[in-house]
């Protein structure tokens, strides 16, 4: 396979993961914004950090739901924003376009300009709809993908991207809720922080899997092992982390070679393995968080360099 292939189902992959992971983002910020106190806290502004582009933002200024809905959803200026997302998404799989199945370029094509028309206070009052079309259309791309396309070389590539996403946009929401949201440790264990935690598995979709697992209680260090160590949870870390190094071990069955990237992801898997239940909250989630964001993207670096993107 070509290179540049490779690069665009790869991005392809990654840029449709993560529209509807900043999509999941504002639904979080909806659900903080509405607790006690969240104007003093300012909400809006965790989220759009936790999105790696707080500079966007004067220091002190407060962000509000119409900033972030702004630059989150609609502002083409903002490479990580969700128009961004599909629009580059789309161009990626016109450049591939022989390896997507008829499903998977229909749902990348249709309405791929419906964010065009609106403006911030539509997108603002419109939003929950908004939230539900970006994740539709993402999980049925996703659907496309994983009914109709051959299982070659390609696929591995478009999974790697995704996976990797994954792993950073769940690493980012927990940082979010540990990190930044909640500095007051005197409400630690409070009604907002159990709030704060369970909408860290509504976000992510995992609510229901966590009480089939855990039953009712929701207690920080249960919903942190299952978002980090969960290893049947398809949004944990430890998830995404096995299907990376079961796509790149596919890859380099591919090519006949292996790179930095296969050991990286080894020893990504290697130390995960090693955590016990509790320790990653004992030790503490957030250097946990950016350790593990600092180890992603050195890969997707090393990813990118071994199979010569760009």
């Amino acid at each position: 396979m070509l290179s540049r292939t490779a690069e665009n189902l790869f991005w392809m992959a990654r840029y449709m993961e993560r529209a509807e992971a900043t999509a999941r983002l504002l639904t979080m910020g909806q659900r903080m914004a509405i607790l006690p106190g969240a104007h003093h806290r300012d909400e809006w502004r965790s989220v759009v950090r936790a999105t790696g582009a707080l500079n966007h933002f004067p220091e002190g200024a407060q962000v509000t739901e119409s900033d972030a809905i702004a630059f989150l959803m609609l502002d083409l200026d903002n490479p990580s924003s969700i128009r961004s997302c599909l629009l580059k998404a789309r161009a990626n799989a016109k450049s591939a376009r022989t390896m997507l199945t008829q499903d998977m370029w229909e749902a990348l094509n249709e309405g791929w300009r419906k964010l065009d028309s609106y403006d911030v206070a539509e997108a603002r009052q419109q939003l929950p709809a908004l939230i539900d079309w970006v994740k539709t259309r993402v999980m049925t791309f996703r659907g496309a993908a994983h009914s109709g396309q051959l299982r070659n070389e390609g696929h591995d590539f478009l999974r790697t991207g995704s996976a990797l996403e994954r792993a950073q946009m769940t690493l980012r929401l927990l940082d979010v809720k540990y990190y930044v949201l909640l500095p007051e440790t005197e409400v630690v264990g409070g009604n907002r922080d159990h709030y704060q935690w369970t909408s860290v598995l509504y976000a992510l979709s995992g609510a229901r899997a966590f009480h089939h697992i855990y039953g009712g209680t929701y207690t920080p260090w249960q919903i942190t092992d299952f978002l980090v160590l969960n290893r049947l949870f398809p949004r944990s870390i430890a998830y995404c982390y096995d299907q990376l190094a079961y796509r790149l071990n596919r890859l380099a069955g591919w090519h006949n070679a292996r790179a930095a990237c296969h050991e990286t992801v080894r020893e990504m898997v290697a130390d995960l393995e090693k955590l016990d239940s509790g320790e990653i909250f004992r030790a503490g989630l957030h250097e946990t968080v950016q350790n593990g964001l600092t180890r992603t993207n050195r890969l997707g670096v090393e990813i990118a360099q071994a199979y010569h993107f760009g």
